[in-house]
């Protein structure tokens, strides 16, 4: 097998063991979450952080974004506006949402684009290193990249279950490495600036 034949298992291997787990189990995993990171996770007020608003079996962020925008922080989500690319528009209360692509849904076209200094990003597994393995399509990778061409170096926080871990995430040099990981177990540090 190569490369992406052994990353496409591992995802799919992953993303079942998620899609198992009871919506009602979730909704509290989630809670968890927002509770672990609510308040440990440093930045002051003003900081852009990316969250995502749940599409299939994936942890609810709501939460966990209300308590980081009570801290101050400006919110967005993604929009998928091509096959390459995903933009962050900010989130807004009160703001109508639209389907943005993949699944997912956000603000609309008339939203302002911000780059996140902190994104929290979904995925379908992980290992103990900080590696992971996105839903395949490299959308993150290529924003998170371009984000760094303008001379940022965002934080990236890994959003999953504890099922999705995984001994060994085959890694390759264009693999972006996580700083954190948020489980319902805890938030697990991979980078210093966090805590």
């Amino acid at each position: 097998m190569n490369m992406k034949d052994i990353k496409a298992a591992i995802r799919a291997e992953r993303l079942a063991l998620r899609d198992a787990i009871p919506a009602e189990t979730r909704a509290a995993m989630s809670l968890a979450m927002a509770e672990h990171a609510g308040e440990a996770v440093a930045f002051d007020p003003g900081t852009i952080i990316s969250g995502f608003l749940p599409i299939r079996s994936e942890a609810d962020l709501r939460p966990l974004m209300a308590r980081f925008r009570a801290r101050g922080a400006r919110l967005c989500v993604p929009a998928i506006l091509d096959r390459q690319t995903i933009a962050f528009r900010e989130l807004v209360d009160g703001a109508p949402l639209v389907s943005t692509g993949f699944g997912t849904s956000g603000p609309g076209p008339d939203a302002p684009v911000l780059d996140p200094e902190i994104l929290l990003v979904p995925l379908s597994a992980f290992d103990r290193r900080g590696h992971r393995i996105g839903y395949g399509a490299g959308h993150y990778d290529r924003a998170i990249d371009r984000i760094r061409q303008k001379g940022m170096h965002p934080k990236l926080i890994g959003i999953a279950f504890d099922c999705q871990e995984v001994a060994h995430v085959p890694d390759e040099p264009h693999d972006v490495s996580l700083d954190a990981i948020l489980t319902e177990s805890g938030l697990r540090f991979f980078a210093s600036w966090i805590g």
